[in-house]
């Protein structure tokens, strides 16, 4: 049943790539809605004298209220941009079907959401010309021209770029921990891997709580997954292990095929044995990953940066209740992580964006109409556009304070009806040059920390490529070596019973896997 299952779902990709190439080769006008071919004389400028430049853009939507086509950001943006703007809402949670049924009916809007950028229908309909390569046109314009390369790569389809990437932290990875905790046992702040060895050890040992009791532990870890940071795949880098893929001599070596990695492993038994991390971690949901830290059982969390003001929300929300809080106090703080074996820092990136904003060719027909929207995309990235977009009208949507900061209006009602989503039209290229709400000292903290990650991240050199093995025996693939690396940790495996999984790993379809990917990197490295 699982094999017709993948049928039925190669079946639905392909005809959604045909569908897609009998639309590009039609004769005639546009199969959709009124889009920048139809307004070719417009220069797409402000105080050009031209007419505006029509565009139809289909967007997620996360609430049941939206901006309007006639609302009055939305007639802002035009009224700068000189277009005229249908917005097509869709939920999120049925945005996937919605794209695909999209795609498949040929009947494009002029600016489309792409979710899944690596997902087989879009892969199959890029590579079958459906939507315009943008990359060689980007360095035309002011805002997108400073793409972040890193980023440029990752969201890539095997090297050419098919849309706009939205930006988001690249730099987003690192540590936050119990502050109080640390000065209460007499430690400094971390910088090395022995010094975040002891501070695990003394959140065990030396009752970082003050409560008297043996009831702490140093670092609360998850279950792990093949496609998710789960604070290994961070400490993994610690010890000089690639992310995901390592290349030598010119190959792309999968990441536990390196000495590295098995230390960082070794490193991870030891925790475990001497009872500095959770015994649950194999089984630990996700969602309930910081209620450790937030109820005084563990001092540390290898995640997100930002996770640690929430943690630290939560935490002031709990002593609240009990009239113990201390509302300027922070409880956690945050860092970007330790100097490795190597003396250096290693941070895991995440990809750098989220879906990408793509142009189909069966609705923007020519290289002129092209610039025209890539004009448009690239306007909305200007600082005061970032800001319309984000928070609306000054006076209407927000006021603003000391400091020249944000305060949005209570009116959430208003806020969603006439503002909220319409920044999912943003690149954010640059990241965040609009005006923003005042943050607490911890988010400041913790955005300089993501800003100064970027500076040490570990790229995966096979991001950009799309595997045909992967996407057939990927989960079972990622199962063999997970399965592996926790029975290891908890002393099920010895080293022998290690490399014997990852031999499993590689008769299973790894070989295949290790032979596609190297033959994909050759061809982008010529």
């Amino acid at each position: 049943m699982k094999n017709m299952s993948s049928f039925k779902k190669w079946v639905s990709f392909s005809l959604a790539a045909a569908l897609v190439i009998t639309a590009l080769s039609g004769c005639g006008g546009k199969a959709g809605n009124s889009g920048a071919g139809e307004s070719a004389p417009a220069a797409g400028k402000e105080g050009a004298g031209s007419s505006p430049l029509e565009l139809t853009v289909m967007l997620p939507i996360f609430k049941t209220n939206y901006p309007k086509d006639d609302g009055p950001v939305v007639e802002e943006i035009e009224k700068r941009t000189n277009t005229k703007i249908h917005l097509e809402w869709v939920p999120n949670a049925s945005y996937a079907d919605k794209f695909n049924i999209t795609l498949a009916s040929g009947k494009l809007p002029d600016i489309i959401y792409v979710g899944d950028v690596k997902g087989p229908s879009f892969v199959s309909a890029a590579k079958s010309g459906a939507f315009w390569e943008v990359g060689p046109y980007l360095k035309d314009f002011p805002n997108l021209s400073q793409a972040n390369p890193v980023i440029l790569k990752n969201s890539s389809i095997e090297g050419k770029n098919y849309g706009v990437y939205r930006g988001r932290v690249l730099g987003r990875n690192g540590i936050a921990f119990r502050k109080d905790w640390l000065d209460n046992v007499g430690l400094q702040t971390p910088e090395t891997l022995d010094d975040f060895y002891n501070m695990l050890k003394a959140f065990k040992e030396k009752d970082p709580d003050q409560n008297g009791k043996d009831d702490t532990y140093g670092m609360v870890l998850v279950k792990w997954t093949g496609g998710w940071a789960s604070g290994f795949d961070t400490m993994k880098l610690w010890f000089g292990a690639p992310n995901k893929w390592g290349v030598k001599d010119g190959k792309l070596v999968p990441e536990h095929e390196y000495p590295e990695y098995f230390e960082a492993l070794k490193f991870m038994k030891k925790l475990y044995d001497e009872k500095l991390i959770n015994s649950d971690f194999a089984v630990m949901d996700s969602a309930k990953w910081v209620d450790p830290i937030v109820n005084g059982k563990a001092g540390v969390i290898v995640d997100v940066v930002d996770v640690g003001a929430r943690i630290d929300d939560k935490i002031h929300a709990a002593l609240g209740k009990e009239g113990k809080d201390e509302p300027e106090r922070h409880y956690i703080d945050v860092l970007g992580g330790v100097k490795g074996a190597d003396g250096q820092l290693h941070t895991l990136p995440t990809s750098g964006y989220s879906g990408m904003l793509a142009i189909p060719k069966s609705t923007v027909k020519t290289e002129e109409e092209l610039k025209q929207v890539l004009g448009f995309l690239d306007k909305l990235n200007d600082p005061d556009m970032q800001t319309l977009l984000g928070f609306g009208l000054e006076g209407t949507h927000y006021n603003l304070v000391e400091g020249g900061y944000i305060e949005p209006i209570k009116d959430t009602v208003k806020l969603e009806s006439e503002v909220e989503g319409l920044n999912q039209m943003l690149a954010f290229i640059p990241m965040d040059q609009g005006k923003q709400v005042k943050q607490t000292p911890l988010r400041v903290k913790q955005a300089e920390v993501q800003k100064a990650n970027e500076e040490f991240i570990v790229t995966n050199p096979a991001e950009p490529f799309i595997s045909t093995v992967y996407s057939q025996k990927g989960q079972q693939l990622d199962n063999i070596i997970n399965d592996a690396r926790i029975k290891f940790i908890v002393g099920q495996i010895d080293e022998a019973g290690l490399k014997s999984a990852f031999e499993v790993w590689r008769k299973t379809g790894g070989d295949d896997l290790v032979e596609e990917m190297n033959k994909l990197y050759s061809q982008s490295n010529p």
